[in-house]
């Protein structure tokens, strides 16, 4: 917390992004729960469903490298203003289809805005702002944003059992419009746009720490952000469903993945009161240990109320985590004026890969049940602590001193 002490503005921009990508976050939720809704309404089956997340991280993929330049030339502040006006259309399109192709319209046009506000556009204005206390500062934010699914879930089940599916969408947009669109134009600092002259004068005059890291090790970091990604994604989509696949009754099911998030916030706060003890790698090592174990026990329980809950307890807390790391990996190879760069380039397989496990995890869960989509699950997970503990080895001497 000491980043809090050295630079008090930090604490209104933590609040606003904690805010606004609590908001923004909340488009995942409506397949998650209302899935089966969805799949009536449009005459669509649940995979095809699920499939629009898929449509949702496939754009944001598609969009980060173009995205990467804008970052770094008009500052992260404008690039996100702009990703939540492109937004409102989106939810908007959803609430008007009646057939498949509006409804991948809405969720291509919420991934294009996505892209821009969502997650890595966070990141790099924390970047922007807080230096190498970026970690720090992007744990706080992932403190409330861990608590989407707690706070979505509930309320996109009651706003759909109440007013239908197609009302919460419009819910959203404007929540968009009148909360997420001021907090990010009056509550956020401008930053200096980046000349590409003053760009270039800056890489030749001071030598930059990711020139000395290894394409190869790159690729590892990728590997490993990826595989995790299509876990954690995958799982969150289908979670309520696996559950109900487990044998539990809908309201325990909602009721045991709305724990998740609190469970994930808790987790989170462990790491963000570790300060800068230890790095992103660290952190991604313990957690992601923590996940195939909760992934090998429900296998192996037969859906035991008990084993539900240990799941939620381990799965939860190492995803909460491992969260926190995804984000901060980067940081260990890459500084500052690099870090947008390496961000965007890693969202593009990160998205492609979150945008493939739902509709293959509900794909598996549909013909061969938990155990299908836990196994796959389980094999990601333990090849990317693997990886992890590769790169632990190669970190570069600047991160390890530190």
């Amino acid at each position: 917390m000491r980043f809090l002490k050295s630079d008090s503005r930090l604490i209104g921009i933590l609040l606003v992004l904690a805010i606004t990508q609590l908001i923004g976050w909340a488009t995942i939720s409506l397949p998650a729960v209302v899935g089966r809704d969805l799949a009536a309404d449009l005459g669509l089956s649940l995979p095809a469903v699920f499939a629009g997340n898929s449509v949702f991280y496939v754009t944001m993929g598609l969009c980060a490298p173009w995205l990467g330049k804008a970052f770094v030339r008009h500052g992260a502040r404008n690039v996100m203003i702009v990703g939540t006006v492109v937004m409102v259309p989106g939810y908007v399109v959803l609430f008007f289809a009646h057939e498949p192709m509006l409804y991948f319209a809405g969720w291509v046009i919420l991934g294009m805005g996505g892209s821009a506000t969502l997650s890595t556009g966070a990141y790099i204005l924390l970047n922007e702002i807080a230096g190498r206390q970026a970690k720090s500062a992007i744990g706080a934010v992932m403190l409330v944003t861990g608590l989407s699914s707690s706070v979505f879930w509930p309320t996109t089940s009651f706003l759909s059992g109440h007013f239908g599916w197609r009302v919460t969408c419009l819910v959203y947009a404007a929540m968009l419009i009148l909360i997420s669109l001021p907090l990010f134009a009056f509550g956020t600092p401008r930053q200096r746009v980046v000349k590409e002259g003053a760009g270039v004068a800056s890489k030749l005059s001071k030598p930059s720490k990711a020139a000395a890291i290894p394409r190869s090790t790159f690729n590892l970091v990728v590997c490993a952000i990826t595989l995790n990604a299509f876990v954690q994604f995958g799982l969150g989509a289908i979670l309520i469903e696996l559950l109900r696949a487990e044998g539990l009754a809908p309201a325990q099911a909602i009721a045991f993945g709305s724990m998740l998030g609190l469970i994930q916030v808790s987790a989170r706060g462990l790491d963000f009161l570790g300060g800068g003890r230890w790095d992103g790698i660290t952190t991604g090592l313990v957690a992601g240990t923590a996940l195939p174990v909760a992934m090998m026990l429900l296998m192996l329980s037969e859906g035991a109320t008990w084993a539900v809950a240990v799941f939620i307890l381990l799965y939860g807390a190492g995803s909460g985590a491992m969260a926190v790391a995804r984000a901060t990996i980067p940081l260990v190879f890459y500084d500052q004026t690099e870090f947008a760069k390496a961000s965007s380039m890693i969202a593009l397989p990160l998205n492609l890969a979150s945008a493939l496990s739902p509709p293959l995890l509900a794909g598996l869960l549909t013909q061969f049940g938990g155990r299908g989509a836990l196994g796959l699950t389980f094999v990601f997970s333990c090849a990317a602590v693997l990886i992890l503990v590769l790169l632990g080895r190669r970190r570069p001497r600047v991160a390890v001193a530190a």
